[in-house]
């Protein structure tokens, strides 16, 4: 394994353009270590609408940077309190959705400082309780990155001030607000540490047994792509809010495996156009899976059929056929 240290940087949309680039353009046959930390920033996931999911007023009032991250899940807010790990590694075939592999080395490192975390719920750590990382992942070209928040001392008030929180999310958990749910990691530790002390300390246990921490070099090259992919796509507005289709018909619902809506334009009897939202974790575009339901009939029996041909676990993870179907009608 070898750290791809970013020198702290606080651009978000910069560490994911790195994060982005270490998964597609260096050597495949390395896994990668990489933290990042970041301004005030909300970070929504790749198949979220992004104006529903935020609180507009309170973002632009308080100069947060909104952007899109590649992976599946819901909206976070970051500050610098916060330390984000990604784990960019080759797709064995049992990566996707297997959280508990990449989180391993955090949850033994974190019980080092006395924090007894847990892998619970679909992607989450929690220390009694509550949450303390939220965990996503990307797949492609036979690579993944698997990436997780780490609330060491974020500004927990903040966090419901600059989301809008999904209702239907918190009565499935029977809690009452996001700072409910949410605690941070500094509370918790045996021996108080700085955020840049915790990182350090995280980072050399996880090469534990290793003389030095081996780390990739980042050249002028490199940075001249990655800047240039930040702005083609985590500063590009249709890529962080999009253009939403005009429609009339919203079917949406919230299941085990995360919440899809769909927002369609029938019109005589035939999905002319479909967007689908939601923080569910899929593999696949789910563009892709839009465009084969573009042209077909709004007919449950048509639909069924449609569905149960088309792997849709790929798409929308722990979500089948026949949930998609309860929710479409």
């Amino acid at each position: 394994m070898i750290y791809i240290n970013n020198r702290d940087l606080l651009d978000q949309t910069l560490n994911f353009a790195l994060e982005e680039y270490a998964l597609k353009q260096l050597p495949s046959d390395e896994t990668y270590l990489m933290f990042y930390r970041m301004a005030p920033t909300v970070i929504v996931g790749r198949n979220q609408n992004t104006v529903e999911e935020l609180n507009m007023d309170f973002i632009s009032k308080h100069d947060v940077t909104v952007t899109r991250r590649l992976s599946g899940g819901g909206a976070v807010y970051n500050d610098p309190g916060n330390l984000s790990f990604s784990f960019i590694a080759k797709d064995d075939g049992d990566s996707f959705n297997n959280y508990k592999k990449f989180t391993e080395p955090v949850i033994r490192a974190l019980a080092h400082m006395g924090v007894d975390a847990q892998l619970e719920g679909r992607n989450d750590l929690t220390v009694a309780g509550k949450k303390i990382s939220g965990n996503a992942q990307f797949v492609t070209q036979g690579r993944i990155f698997s990436h997780g928040t780490l609330l060491f001392d974020v500004d927990l008030d903040v966090v419901s001030k600059a989301l809008h929180p999904d209702k239907a999310k918190f009565e499935s958990k029977g809690i009452k607000s996001v700072r409910s749910r949410v605690t941070n990691i500094r509370e918790h530790l045996a021996k108080d540490r700085t955020i840049h002390q915790f990182k350090e300390e995280l980072l050399h246990y996880i090469f534990e047994g290793q003389d030095h921490v081996p780390e990739y070099r980042l050249t002028d090259q490199d940075w001249t792509k990655i800047i240039a992919l930040a702005n083609r796509r985590y500063r590009n507005w249709d890529w962080v809010y999009g253009k939403s289709p005009e429609f009339n018909l919203q079917k949406a619902r919230r299941f085990p495996g995360g919440r899809v809506d769909f927002r369609m334009n029938v019109k005589k009897g035939r999905i002319e156009k479909l967007a689908i939202f939601g923080d569910f974790f899929g593999a696949g575009d789910v563009h892709e899976f839009e465009r084969q339901l573009i042209g077909l009939k709004y007919d449950p029996n048509i639909l069924d059929q449609k569905l149960k041909a088309i792997d849709c676990h790929h798409y929308f993870g722990k979500i089948g056929a026949e949930e998609l179907l309860a929710a479409l009608f």
